[in-house]
């Protein structure tokens, strides 16, 4: 009913990194004492739990089904897996309402210099998941959900508002640009409204690209559509363009 702690790993950014590992360790990971000194282990986790780096490594190759070569394209690999990640997090415990009525993901900040699920590091760099987040984690959001009866990605307004929105909506092709859907409404205080469905392809991977306007401001989101593995060179130029939307951030920065 609450999901009281939920988290994922995500690499520090290079510059980052470079201040806490010491130049003739910054790569590779494999067999890196001072990355290992350097990730998170409780002491109370058993022992086949203790390699966190490893874990990281391997939630990069589950997305993207290979790991990168050099530090600069497995930190950015690794930021992406931590953002879809808590951005789906977030976005389906937001679908289960009331079913689920609450999340608190793991966690905000670090503590000393390391690779954890935070998404700031130690320095104060963001990680890539700090801007997905605030994006989904707006009162108004605009969501789609995992695909349904006939292979439909269904299109929802998420209203945790007190109050009763009018949203402008559209919904873009993140390749094509082509329109796919759009309209107005008004979704009332503390509903889902399902706005609309978009047909899924199984062998299709694609982007989604969803924006709205809510009392003169603009919002945006995208969703990412089909199985992995995805390609990271594709990704890096989806990466341009969801961070183009309302509320946008340098996409050259990420993990930099």
């Amino acid at each position: 009913c609450f999901i009281g702690e939920i988290g994922y790993h995500g690499c520090p950014n290079v510059s980052s990194i470079q201040r806490f590992i010491s130049p003739d360790s910054l790569w590779p990971w494999q067999d890196n004492d001072e990355w290992l000194a350097h990730s998170v282990h409780h002491w109370q986790h058993r022992v086949i739990y203790s390699d966190r780096v490893r874990l990281m490594v391997n939630q990069v190759r589950e997305l993207f089904g290979t790991v990168p070569d050099d530090l600069g394209s497995f930190a950015l690999a690794s930021q992406i897996t931590q953002a879809e990640a808590k951005k789906f997090f977030v976005e389906s415990t937001r679908l289960r309402k009331w079913r689920t009525s609450g999340i608190l993901w793991w966690n905000v900040l670090d503590g000393w210099p390391q690779f954890s699920d935070a998404v700031v590091d130690y320095y104060f760099g963001k990680k890539l998941a700090y801007h997905y987040l605030w994006r989904v984690q707006r009162p108004v959001c605009m969501i789609v959900g995992e695909p349904g009866r006939g292979n439909y990605l269904p299109l929802i307004v998420s209203n945790d508002s007190l109050q009763t929105v009018a949203v402008h909506f559209s919904v873009r092709d993140g390749d094509s640009q082509e329109q796919l859907l759009e309209g107005a409404l008004a979704v009332p205080a503390n509903q889902n409204w399902q706005v609309g469905r978009i047909r899924a392809f199984a062998g299709e991977q694609r982007l989604l690209l969803l924006e709205w306007t809510l009392d003169g401001e603009r919002y945006g989101n995208h969703y990412v559509a089909c199985h992995p593995p995805f390609s990271l060179d594709r990704y890096r130029v989806w990466l341009r363009s969801i961070a183009r939307l309302p509320r946008s951030f340098e996409a050259d920065d990420v993990a930099a």
